[in-house]
């Protein structure tokens, strides 16, 4: 799984015009199933995301966590972050899981967010969204599942 996440003071997405998710102070996190990703990496990369300190403490030092500072989590499926764009002009999107799959998957990163007490809001899987966001920094990061410490060399997807 690969996970985009930007810290927001406001973010929303809107389907056909129709609002289908917003949060104030959090994280809009764009999310990418991939091809067999397991439950425990999915846990493991919802559990980093609750847990990083990317939010200001009183001194402005990045030191609180997204349960610290109460912030909420914006969950957009984005299978584009899978593109291998390296060979031709049009990117293979061969590394993202099938629908059924993601969806599941999306799910249940979803789901282990709200399971550690982040208020959680989404988009919708396989629509043309509107995403709308007022970023905080701008502070972005880049996670993927596959760069797990405990992995070891040459095991990622």
């Amino acid at each position: 799984m690969i996970v985009v996440a930007q810290r927001v003071r406001e973010a929303s997405v809107h389907v056909a015009g129709q609002l289908v998710g917003s949060i104030g102070h959090g994280l809009c996190l764009l999310v990418c199933a991939l091809r067999g990703d397991t439950p425990g990496e999915i846990d493991w990369l919802a559990d980093k995301i609750v847990d990083l300190r990317v939010f200001a403490d009183e001194a402005g030092l990045t030191n609180l966590s997204l349960l610290q500072v109460q912030g909420a989590a914006l969950v957009v499926p984005q299978f584009t972050l899978a593109a291998d764009w390296r060979k031709g002009r049009r990117p293979s999107f061969q590394r993202s899981a099938p629908p059924e799959e993601a969806v599941a998957q999306l799910w249940a990163f979803s789901g282990r967010l709200a399971a550690r007490g982040v208020a959680v809001a989404g988009g919708r899987f396989g629509a043309e969204m509107d995403l709308r966001l007022h970023n905080d920094g701008p502070f972005t990061l880049v996670l993927d599942s596959a760069e797990r410490p405990d992995r070891g060399p040459g095991m990622g997807t």
